[in-house]
């Protein structure tokens, strides 16, 4: 038996990321044994995964975790999250430990000085580069996602007018800059001939009700109604996916589905791009624009307060594309 941990304690998209690792190691490594440590809000994204053996939950004290694992008396550590505190924990772990390149300088230099060094690499494989020592190779199966079967949404369950289909539009992002704005929206919504079904946390539920009360045709509003997984399985129900760059477009690619995402502040080339997405996927952005990207993350406003990244984004041809997809 060969005892793994695999680290990676956020969020819901870089989890998601992170399951070819999980998924190669256990089927290529013979008697793998695989264990993840991740924070307690993102267990139920992993909570169901066949490959894993065994989930551990990081809480507010360090050194507790810490003192529970030792007792696992694992073989090899996999940072897949390579920040102060997965370091700590190697640290302490005291074992054959391999992480990840964030490539922060590449990263910068694009940012501040518009230099891109960054290489034409998808996150996925900068994670599987990582275990390459234990000579596992890409099974190009693409990204996972398990739902445990009581948290599936039954089409039944929706208004009459969606069960039949609907485009699911996803309006939650970490930040501002990376979401289009409500108006922009409201008129994206009114463009599409089919059905809609917002999809978000709490955080988005009342941009949701004022995209439901300013639009027209069939909107409903998903946002904070449903689990994490409950959420996943309306994503994997529809029969597209428009989407900012956002935890719900990495479980729409492990889906395979149409994926129409939407760049503002951040860009694809930071390698956390759609990843092997269904047919017809297609990235929407702004090119040109000498003040794009302007952070890695992003930020509450535009820092040129013009926010042309998301203003000046193609919404006639975005809508095109969702009403193609039945």
């Amino acid at each position: 038996m060969v005892k793994f941990l695999i680290i990676r304690f956020s969020s819901i998209g870089d989890i998601v990321l992170t399951t070819p690792v999980i998924r190669c190691l256990k089927e290529q490594v013979e008697g793998a044994e695989i264990h993840y440590l991740t924070k307690k809000q993102f267990a139920p994204v992993l909570q169901v995964n066949p490959y894993i053996d065994k989930l551990h939950i990081l809480g507010d004290v360090l050194a507790e975790v810490t003192d529970r694992l030792k007792e696992e008396n694992f073989d090899y550590v996999i940072d897949l999250h390579n920040n102060l505190r997965s370091r700590i924990v190697k640290s302490r772990l005291r074992r054959f430990a391999f992480s990840f390149n964030k490539l922060n300088r590449e990263k910068w230099l694009l940012v501040n000085l518009r230099i891109n060094k960054l290489p034409p690499v998808h996150i996925v494989d900068r994670y599987l580069e990582a275990v390459r020592l234990f000579d596992v190779k890409n099974d190009g199966k693409g990204l996972d996602y398990f739902i445990p079967p009581e948290e599936e949404v039954a089409l039944s369950s929706l208004p009459p007018d969606f069960r039949a289909g609907y485009i699911g539009i996803v309006l939650g992002a970490q930040h501002a800059t990376k979401k289009l704005p409500v108006e922009r929206l409201i008129a994206l919504c009114s463009m599409i001939k089919q059905p809609v079904v917002l999809l978000g946390g709490p955080g988005d539920k009342n941009t949701a009700e004022k995209i439901v009360n300013n639009s027209s045709g069939a909107i409903y509003n998903a946002c904070g109604r449903y689990s994490i997984n409950q959420s996943a399985s309306l994503v994997k129900q529809a029969n597209a996916i428009i989407t900012h760059d956002t935890g719900l477009m990495h479980i729409a690619a492990a889906f395979e589905k149409t994926i129409l995402s939407v760049w503002g502040n951040t860009v694809p080339e930071f390698g956390m791009y759609p990843y092997k997405p269904g047919p017809d996927s297609k990235i929407f952005e702004v090119h040109g624009l000498s003040c794009r990207p302007c952070s890695k993350i992003g930020f509450d406003k535009c820092p040129k307060k013009h926010f042309k990244c998301m203003n000046e984004i193609e919404l006639t041809e975005l809508a095109k594309q969702a009403n193609v997809k039945k």
